[in-house]
């Protein structure tokens, strides 16, 4: 076996900022034969021999490059498509059993494919409606059943529902969402085009309604003046509980207010909930 691979770090697995770098490195790694993939899948399945999961991943990275590509058009960093993709290469490889007879390239693509999918409908904001197994699947079809660019007709949507086993409107739906794109909902500070107005603008701002805060200002005030009112009508020992209880800043517990009266916790708690009970009553009432 080639001794390149062996011998690469592993951060290699990560695309940094230098993707054109990382591309080149990895298309460096010499594939594997099938002898060669045998030996290291079998020492990894036999063995648990990290390394030679280490060198399984490393050797199959351009195939993760050559796949994560082919989702370009949805508008996610190519890097961020091919770190999602070698998470699904190295679930492959964990689970990969040499004695199937397929190679690993065969058996990771749909490992790789699932991680860079549940990637988009993660991060496209657009199709995040695309929740079901026959949503994700004309998601992810759509685009190639479309042979030109115009709108399908209906001959041509009623086709790709037939096809794809959802509906006829479920088509039309994620066919206007593929050719709509996401508008900031704040105007960028970069934004050039005077004519824009993001949706924000569009929203009413009621914090400084002067009737609304009037009205709770009315409210708290109504508020405050019930609970003083109601507290005057408690006897002396409830009214000193609540007020040491809840409006303190230093707040007494059952205990302390227990020591002081002379009296049990849970009797403290019985008089505080009489007197919270006399005091929402009278609130009520008044």
């Amino acid at each position: 076996m080639s001794t390149s691979t062996s011998l690469q770090p592993i951060g290699v697995l990560a695309p940094g900022a230098n993707l054109n770098a990382y591309v080149q490195a990895v298309s460096s790694f010499a594939i594997l034969s099938v002898e060669e993939e045998q030996q290291l899948a079998r020492d990894l399945h036999d063995n648990g021999n990290l390394d030679a999961a280490r060198k399984l991943v490393m050797a199959h990275l351009r195939f993760v490059v050559h796949i994560a590509r082919s989702y370009n058009g949805y508008g996610l960093p190519l890097g961020d498509l091919i770190q999602e993709g070698n998470v699904g290469l190295m679930k492959a490889v964990k689970r990969f059993d040499p004695d199937k007879g397929v190679r690993l390239v065969s058996f990771a693509v749909h490992w790789i494919k699932a991680e860079i999918h549940e990637f988009i409908l993660r991060n496209w904001r657009i199709v995040k409606i695309a929740t079901t197994k026959a949503q994700r699947k004309l998601f992810f079809n759509l685009r190639g059943a479309k042979k030109r660019l115009a709108w399908l007709s209906n001959d041509e949507a009623e086709a790709v529902a037939l096809d794809l086993g959802v509906d006829v409107k479920q088509v039309r739906e994620m066919e206007g969402r593929l050719a709509s794109y996401d508008a900031g909902f704040d105007a960028s500070d970069d934004d050039e085009d005077d004519n824009y107005v993001a949706p924000a603008n569009y929203l009413e701002d009621n914090r400084y309604d002067p009737a609304a805060r009037l009205e709770e200002a009315n409210w708290e005030e109504a508020s405050v003046n019930g609970l003083e009112m109601a507290m005057e009508k408690l006897d002396d020992r409830s009214r000193v509980i609540l007020q040491r209880r809840w409006l303190n800043d230093d707040k007494a517990t059952l205990h302390d207010l227990a020591a002081e009266y002379g009296v049990s916790a849970e009797r403290i708690r019985q008089l505080e909930k009489n007197a919270m009970n006399k005091v929402k009553a009278m609130m009520l009432e008044a």
